[in-house]
């Protein structure tokens, strides 16, 4: 009518303000589909302006089933099923746009071609197609009430960047890059915000998120229970508004460990721990400083034999065996060491 055409864009699934924005250019469509766990042929819908369709074609195709297989395993199924899965070109560099994610980083690997972890494993995959996805589980699936707990969504999802490589290039990749992206950490403050006041925490709720996930795994040191625990957040509270403590309890309730007191450190403080020890011969004194005095941590020493052994805020004592050292803890553990005096 009038020469005016009308489009329509629907979306089933309940959505958040925030993540609707229309788009407007000329636009270039193409189509495919993929095998969800679930059964269903999840169908993927691909929008680039019309100059970039060579550039983005096999970008969006070798990368998108890439990351559905990687967090489909890690998180559980794309959480709309009904809406399908968009990648859509826009002029910013991206945004979770709930199943129409916002694409902007010129069809190049990396974040704007670089790794943000200088480590080498984040060169090989693009950056935008992989975190602004991993939002569909950590930010649309499951959706915070007050932005002071935005590290829920943004912490959980430059981890799933750590995920993603495990699951497509190995451990100890992963293991690297988090240790590369932990390096970008200010701790200028807590990565939880002030509640009620419009404040969303500090930017380390990226970074210091991600590498707080990865210490936290480490201290539940068994894989399958904390996979389990991610897909478990993503379907008990499948669709839901949540805050940081419903996280927090749901991890406590699965392992049945005391983390309340690591929560609050590393999500509430902006102290990283201090491991201090002194070891002669045999025995290795250990203590945690710079941290509340409820702190507690379960640790893995690797050497000849592994020795699993819980340091608190207190001196302790522990004979180890032979060929096990301070430097046998794993690095993916995120506090510092410090050698005590050597009066002790």
């Amino acid at each position: 009518k009038n020469n005016e055409s009308v489009y329509e864009w629907k979306v089933i699934n309940p959505i958040n303000n925030y993540n609707i924005v229309p788009y407007i250019g000329k636009y270039v469509n193409w189509k495919d589909n993929y095998s969800s766990i679930t059964g269903n042929n999840l169908e993927l819908s691909y929008w680039v302006l019309d100059y970039n369709l060579e550039k983005a074609t096999p970008q969006f195709n070798r990368d998108t089933p890439r990351m559905l297989a990687a967090f489909e395993y890690w998180f559980g199924p794309y959480p709309f099923q009904e809406d399908g899965y968009k990648l859509v070109e826009s002029p910013h560099l991206g945004m979770e746009h709930q199943s129409a994610i916002a694409y902007g980083n010129g069809f190049a690997n990396g974040y704007r071609g670089r790794d943000l972890s200088g480590t080498g494993w984040g060169k090989d995959w693009d950056y935008i197609i992989i975190h602004e996805s991993g939002h569909e589980w950590f930010a649309n699936n499951i959706t915070t009430k007050d932005i002071a707990d935005m590290w829920v969504h943004e912490g959980f999802t430059m981890y799933s960047e750590v995920l993603f490589i495990e699951y497509h290039y190995g451990r100890e990749g992963a293991d690297a890059y988090c240790r590369g992206v932990r390096t970008r950490i200010r701790n200028d403050r807590p990565i939880i915000g002030q509640y009620g006041v419009n404040d969303e925490g500090s930017g380390d709720m990226y970074n210091k998120g991600a590498g707080f996930l990865h210490h936290l795994r480490e201290t539940i040191n068994n894989d399958s229970l904390f996979r389990g625990i991610l897909k478990g957040l993503n379907k008990d509270f499948y669709h839901q508004t949540i805050d940081s403590k419903d996280v927090e309890a749901y991890f406590i309730q699965k392992t049945g460990l005391p983390l309340q007191p690591l929560f609050d450190q590393y999500l509430r403080t902006n102290k990283i721990p201090i491991l201090e020890y002194a070891q002669t011969n045999n025995k290795l004194k250990l203590r945690l400083t710079n941290c509340n005095e409820q702190l507690s941590m379960p640790i893995r020493i690797d050497g000849k034999q592994t020795q699993n052994i819980t340091i608190t805020t207190a001196w302790q004592e522990f004979n180890i065996s032979e060929g096990i050292s301070i430097k046998n803890i794993s690095d993916n553990f995120y506090f510092t060491k410090k050698e005590a005096s050597s009066s002790l």
